[in-house]
């Protein structure tokens, strides 16, 4: 890694043609290795079980009407392909920062901070609908002040180190796969929802593939907590090999989970009430006649909210202290708490933003512009894949280039509001750095 003094547009320390081994030796770490392949599956089911599984599939519906299913099977699709290019780059790579660090090394240094300046303005927009998420599902009528309370709590858990947060996420993940079997069983055995609903979207006729193609990008939404594990590369026990296992053991759970979830909620409501449902789930059970079980399942989707928050600021926290080691963002972020061994002025900086979030900003307007950005950030995730070589890769290069157009075309499907701000935004930010660059520069 350079020194932090370096300037932004120096190549890279390493060629990106150069092969870097993976060995199951432990690499330099700048934080503490106390995550093992349990902690690392656990990290990786609290970022993806969570807020999205409790709303994403309404705004998803509203899109794909009875073609929901096939819009969640070309998100999963794509996010295995993204899946599997992270895995294998976290590997050769066992650093915080994710396809930041990838794509620095990889390709160059203002791909990689596109990478990084993508994951953080995505992460911190999710981390911002996690916590409303808390509050739309715990207390309705005061939402932003339990988003901010959620806020709150989650950053002192992540600020106790990594061990911490991975225990405490387990608890919440075991009491989700409780909340979503009860949902499952309850839209699955008791179909309530109208059924002419599930032949057609309203107003549509044939294959809908515009609808098909926005409601993927939503719903990739909820897939994309994957990449929390390899944020953590500086944190995990063998990350050559258990990084991999972790990222596969992870989205196979989801991907039967969540289409588990889909199947019981189109049945249970029908795709017309599923796409006006505010919360979703709660309203499976309600439409089953398990009006007692309504309660638990909005106390659950409050739970989920709060593990995706966690693992969120854990994650975004990590990659915002490796761009300021490389003085992609202020230097001061830098720094690793001696005690706890967190980078706890990444971790306060990041609740900071969040809470701009939770005070400005809507719950589904968070989802699609996390959903753009994270897009782009794994966009440039399987490029830097691609210059892999055959030794260190551990997959076909066709699922790589399938990432990168599923991610293209994925973001391109989105909302064009959404995809003009995040693109200007995204472009904002790289034109600040290259003025700081040019600056810092001057100043020699």
């Amino acid at each position: 890694m350079r020194s932090p003094s370096a300037s932004p547009d120096e190549p890279p320390s390493a060629s990106p043609d150069e092969p870097h081994s993976a060995t199951s030796e432990e690499p330099a770490t700048r934080l503490r290795r106390e995550l093992g392949l349990d902690g690392a599956v656990v990290i990786g089911l609290g970022a993806m079980l969570g807020t999205g599984v409790f709303i994403v599939f309404a705004p998803a519906a509203a899109q794909a009407g009875s073609w929901l299913l096939a819009s969640l099977g070309l998100a999963a699709v794509v996010a295995y392909a993204n899946a599997t290019s992270t895995a294998q780059l976290a590997a050769v790579h066992p650093q915080a920062g994710g396809a930041y660090v990838y794509g620095r090394q990889r390709l160059s240094p203002t791909a990689g901070a596109l990478a990084g300046y993508a994951f953080v303005i995505g992460k911190i927009a999710s981390a911002g609908a996690a916590a409303l998420a808390v509050g739309a599902y715990a207390w309705p009528d005061q939402q932003r002040l339990v988003a901010v309370a959620a806020l709150v709590v989650a950053t002192v858990i992540d600020l106790a180190g990594i061990a911490r947060t991975a225990t405490v996420t387990a608890w919440l993940v075991a009491a989700l796969f409780a909340v979503l079997g009860l949902v499952v069983v309850a839209g699955l055995s008791h179909p309530a929802g109208d059924q002419s609903t599930l032949t057609a979207v309203p107003g549509e006729t044939g294959i809908p593939l515009a609808g098909i193609l926005g409601a993927a990008g939503l719903l990739f939404f909820a897939f994309a907590g994957y990449a929390r594990i390899a944020t953590l590369g500086e944190e995990v026990r063998d990350p050559a090999r258990t990084i991999p296992r972790a990222v596969n053991i992870a989205f196979a759970i989801i991907v039967v989970i969540y289409l588990l979830v889909a199947v019981a909620a189109l049945v249970g409501l029908g795709a017309d009430r599923l796409a006006a449902a505010t919360a979703p789930l709660a309203d499976v059970v309600r439409a089953a006649g398990w009006t007692w079980a309504a309660p638990v399942v909005r106390a659950g989707g409050a739970v989920a909210a709060g593990a995706v928050l966690l693992s969120l600021i854990a994650g975004i926290g990590r990659t915002t202290f490796a761009m300021a080691a490389e003085r992609d963002l202020p230097g001061y972020l830098a720094a690793v708490d001696e005690r706890s061994a967190v980078p706890r002025r990444a971790e306060l900086a990041t609740a900071a933003a969040v809470l701009v979030v939770v005070l400005t900003g809507g719950l589904v307007g968070a989802v699609a512009v996390s959903a753009f950005t994270v897009l782009i950030y794994y966009a440039v995730a399987n490029l830097a894949a691609l210059r892999l070589s055959p030794q260190e890769r551990r997959g076909p290069r066709g699922l790589m280039i399938l990432g990168l157009i599923g991610c293209v075309t994925l973001a391109a499907s989105l909302p064009w509001q959404v995809v003009v701000g995040g693109a200007a935004g995204l472009a904002a930010a790289l034109a600040i750095r290259a003025g700081a660059a040019a600056l810092a520069e001057s100043r020699r």
